[in-house]
Formats: C-alpha cells, structure tokens, sequence
C-alpha cells in the first residue's frame, strides 16, 4: 500500500523523452543495453513507482490517457488513498492525470511543454527508460548541468539526483582508423582509403567524445542496489501507464487458453463419435 506521498514535488524544468529517436540499444560499455527486469503485473512494484512519479515527476509531466479512477480499480487502491496521496492539483477522480506546471507557462519558461508520459513505456519501451534514468551525469555544459549517456543532450536535470547521488562521466577520444571509400585526393580519399575518427565499439559519442563509463562520486541517500530498485518502479509504473489493460488481458489470457484447451478437448471427442463406424 502506498504510504502517505512526500511532500517535496521535484519538479523536471524540461523538456525530455522528446520525439528525437532514442540512442541504441548499447550500454557505454558496449553490449545489449541492462534489462529493465520490471513486472507490470508485481502490484507493490507499480504501487511504489506510482508514489515515486507523482512526487518526482507529475511536477512537470501528465499522464493525459491515465485516471485516478483506473489507477485506484488497477493498484488496489481506495479513493481516499489516491486523492490525498496521488492528487496535488484538486482534480475530481474521475479526471485524467495532468501536469500541475500549465502547459502555457511551459512553454513561455522552456520554450515547449515536457511531453506527456502516458506512453512512454510503449514508445521508448521500459529498458529504455530504466537505463535513462540512471544514466545522468554532471555536465557543466548544459544548461541546467545535467546530461545523459541514454539521450545525450537531454534537457531534463536528474530528479531523482538525492537518491541516486551525483554522477560523473569518464571520457576518451576517439580513434584513428582507415575507411574505404570512392573520391578524390582533395575529398580526403587516396588510394581508396581516409582516415576517419571514431568511438570504440560499444562506446557512445558525446559531444565529440567516447563515454567510457559513469561513476557516482557523491553518494546519494540510496546505494546502488536500492537505487536499481527505485528505478524500477518508476519504470514499471510508467510500463503500466502505457497499457492499464495489460493487467487484466494477462488475467483473461489464461482462461482464454483454459477455454481453448476444453474447446479443442470436446471437438476431439466429437470428431471420434462421427468417425467411429468408419474403416
């Protein structure tokens, strides 16, 4: 059950998860991008995720295909308990859930509105975003200070940074290394091959950089165990945000299969009763 909310709402400033395609499936280390590991259907999980969303997240970004409704008939929850722990800007709990930053202020602030994240987990898929929100590291550079070895040039600050801790990344340069290709001397081709720069493989390029990996060097209030955790939930919420039906057809799915088996049963027993008296 979901303990009484927090009364701190973190609040993103930004404009993230936009419609620029996601980097690969790759960690920095090279290698298929860490799974998510998440259960939509673990009901604590989402639970957890829901009380972390909404005081980290709902500050900047709304969930415009989700209502307090579904999420109180979905996660076991009574209406009380979403309204006071959930609801931060007095909607009735029939309504959908939205920013509590108006989107024309957004965009006089920022330039555009944060996106809205109903789905998020659909879209970018839920490894995408597990790895994304552990992936911030201190760039001095940005803006807000802020990047992401998952989306390098996010625009959002890490809000979940007081758990986590602060990260910092650990770059090298690229590497020389001879191409093919067709042209002219004065196109940088001779002999058929040019020397061209690039990230080892595996590594991602930022900023003109190789990411090599991310360290925290000022510990948060989660160890890295706990804050795995953590994402995950977050993850998993927003995994259940994208398809709130996905609960109940996984329930129905069984007895769809159980139906079937009964069905196929029967019309065996009636296929032997039509055949038996012929040889």
């Amino acid at each position: 059950m979901i303990k009484n909310a927090m009364t701190k709402l973190g609040l993103s400033l930004a404009v993230a998860l936009t419609s620029i395609a996601p980097a690969a499936l790759a960690n920095s280390e090279g290698g298929k991008m860490p799974s998510a590991n998440t259960r939509p259907d673990n009901i604590a999980s989402v639970q957890r995720g829901a009380k972390l969303f909404f005081n980290y997240c709902v500050g900047c970004h709304s969930l415009q295909f989700v209502r307090y409704s579904r999420l109180a008939e979905d996660l076991g929850l009574t209406e009380d308990q979403v309204m006071q722990n959930l609801n931060f800007t007095g909607g009735k709990f029939g309504d959908t859930v939205v920013s509590s930053m108006p989107a024309a202020d957004a965009v006089t602030w920022f330039g555009k509105a944060p996106p809205d994240l109903s789905l998020e987990g659909r879209s970018k898929g839920p490894d995408w975003v597990y790895n994304y929100l552990k992936s911030f590291y201190i760039d001095h550079s940005r803006p807000l200070g802020w990047n992401n070895a998952v989306f390098p040039g996010a625009s959002m600050p890490n809000v979940l940074w007081e758990m986590q801790g602060s990260q910092h990344a650990a770059f090298e340069p690229k590497q020389k290394k001879q191409e093919k290709c067709s042209g002219t001397p004065a196109e940088g081709c001779n002999n058929g091959q040019r020397e061209i720069e690039v990230c080892a493989p595996g590594r991602t390029e930022i900023d003109g950089k190789c990411l090599v990996h991310l360290e925290v060097e000022t510990a948060g209030t989660q160890n890295a165990q706990q804050f795995d955790e953590t994402v995950r939930d977050v993850t998993a919420f927003l995994q259940y945000a994208a398809e709130p039906a996905a609960l109940q057809r996984q329930k129905l799915g069984a007895w769809v299969v159980l139906y079937l088996a009964f069905f196929t049963f029967l019309a065996w027993l009636l296929k032997k009763e039509y055949w038996k008296d012929v040889h």
